[in-house]
């Protein structure tokens, strides 16, 4: 039953006509629970909400099924606004994004340009992106886009996800640059051929990653809300010594709010991904596919 309903979610994330009609009513019924809002001014007054908590912030302004030049362009332009808009507020938060909604299914040139406006605006209000990983046919081109821009830029980082085969030996390939990595389980649906089909390979791997990256010295976003994993790493980060401004715990927007404030309240440094925009609906229907639990609280919203 899980496993349908998992499957389910997915598949309506990836549908065009369902996310035009889910558009159609907002971010009612739930939604705004794991999305900040459709507008940047919105998301704004999260992020000071979040702060005030003793929370930093990354920003990702949503954009799915970018189909045209001229809608990976206008993408650019939000990532950019949203960076403007971080300088001004003040807030304490960086930008994450996705290389599809800056056209890299379109040309890699076209996705190489966006990229290089956003990380010069990062860099002239001395801020930080985070490349997000997407499905594995996106995985190596992202890779080598990230090796390219570190060539230039040292405002930007990468994600690695735990259930490819393959990472263990990218974190050690990309050590030479001294990466800022956010490490993560993975939520996309993966053939066995490329991606460990049974949850407690994940996990196993998920902790060997971290502790890889951690020993070599590089910032490390632990990106999780298994508490288990989180209190394992704890006491290998005090077994080693390792200091706390060189790792940093990081959860989405309205999950483990609990979790969020105890690791503050012990001195950790604490990072929500919070997610904006009116192409909310795909997100929204991963964090589903994600967490039974989710859909729960979504199930008592409408019956409110």
């Amino acid at each position: 039953m899980e496993t349908l309903m998992r499957n389910t979610f997915q598949f309506l994330g990836k549908n065009r006509a369902v996310q035009k009609m889910a558009r159609r009513y907002g971010l009612k019924f739930g939604a705004s629970r794991f999305v900040a809002g459709e507008s940047i001014e919105q998301a704004i007054r999260t992020v000071q909400k979040i702060n005030h908590d003793g929370m930093k912030v990354t920003l990702d302004h949503l954009g799915e099924f970018i189909g045209s030049e001229q809608e990976a362009v206008e993408s650019a332009r939000m990532c950019t606004r949203t960076l403007e808009a971080i300088a001004s507020s003040g807030v304490e938060s960086n930008l994450s994004l996705k290389l599809t909604s800056l056209g890299l299914d379109i040309s890699k040139d076209l996705c190489m340009r966006n990229m290089r406006s956003i990380l010069d605006t990062a860099a002239r209000y001395g801020n930080f992106v985070r490349i997000d990983m997407e499905d594995y046919s996106h995985c190596q081109m992202t890779l080598e886009i990230f090796h390219q821009l570190r060539a230039d830029y040292d405002n930007v980082g990468i994600v690695i996800q735990a259930y490819l085969y393959r990472s263990e030996q990218d974190i050690h390939d990309l050590n030479r640059l001294k990466p800022n990595l956010r490490l993560v389980k993975g939520a996309y649906k993966e053939s066995s051929k490329v991606a460990f089909p049974e949850k407690n390979k994940v996990d196993e791997n998920y902790k060997k990653i971290i502790k890889q990256h951690l020993t070599y010295g590089n910032y490390t976003a632990i990106a999780s809300h298994d508490a288990a994993i989180i209190e394992e790493i704890k006491s290998f980060i005090q077994e080693r010594d390792i200091p706390y401004d060189g790792f940093e715990f990081q959860m989405l927007y309205g999950i483990s709010e609990d979790l969020q404030r105890q690791l503050v309240k012990e001195g950790y440094r604490v990072r929500i991904y919070v997610p904006y925009g009116v192409d909310w609906f795909g997100y929204f229907m991963r964090r589903l596919a994600e967490r039974p639990a989710n859909v729960w609280f979504v199930l008592k919203n409408l019956f409110k």
